[in-house]
């Protein structure tokens, strides 16, 4: 049985101090693609109680969603589409403060407000998946939430081999 995360500390920084070693822990063992995501979002959103916690995994030209923790959710995001589709075409953090002011928004959920979306990668550096995180708050994400939120998923590299079809780009046969 898995052992309850314990969050300490008051501020941001304090509870993602306390949350990385622990995250690191719950995947330093695990093989299990599915298994590793799906316990990372339960992390995630125990330790925040953010709106929406979740992946999605480049398959086949598009994002499609893998594990999550919240509402409903949009189920493929092209490439390039979106908030989650530009960090994927970008292969970046991308911070949006308020998500109706962001370009081609898609909207799975009306009380989402602001959005982080961290690119996961392969060895190599292309993007496998990405971690998207909604809140119901404007303005709830930061660069302290980037840094942590790229750290935190960085062991799941090993998780998405170089020999899988994911693609920066998109390439029709």
């Amino acid at each position: 049985m898995a052992e309850q995360l314990i969050i300490e500390g008051s501020s941001k920084t304090e509870k993602y101090q306390t949350l990385l070693p622990q995250t690191q822990a719950l995947l330093a063992h695990e093989s299990d693609q599915t298994a590793a995501l799906a316990n990372l979002c339960a992390a995630l959103k125990m330790s925040f109680d953010w709106l929406w916690v979740g992946f999605y995994v480049v398959k086949n030209g598009e994002l499609v969603l893998a594990p999550f923790q919240g509402p409903i959710a949009c189920t493929r995001i092209p490439y390039g589409k979106g908030v989650c589709g530009t960090a994927w075409k970008e292969n970046r953090t991308l911070l949006v403060p308020d998500v109706d002011a962001f370009p081609g928004h898609i909207a799975c959920s009306s009380s989402a407000r602001s959005e982080i979306v961290v690119p996961v990668h392969t060895i190599d550096g292309k993007v496998a998946a990405v971690l998207d995180v909604d809140s119901h708050q404007l303005n709830e994400f930061d660069e302290i939430d980037a840094h942590f939120l790229e750290s935190i998923v960085t062991p799941l590299i090993r998780l998405f081999p170089n020999d899988t079809p994911y693609s920066n780009s998109i390439s029709f046969v």
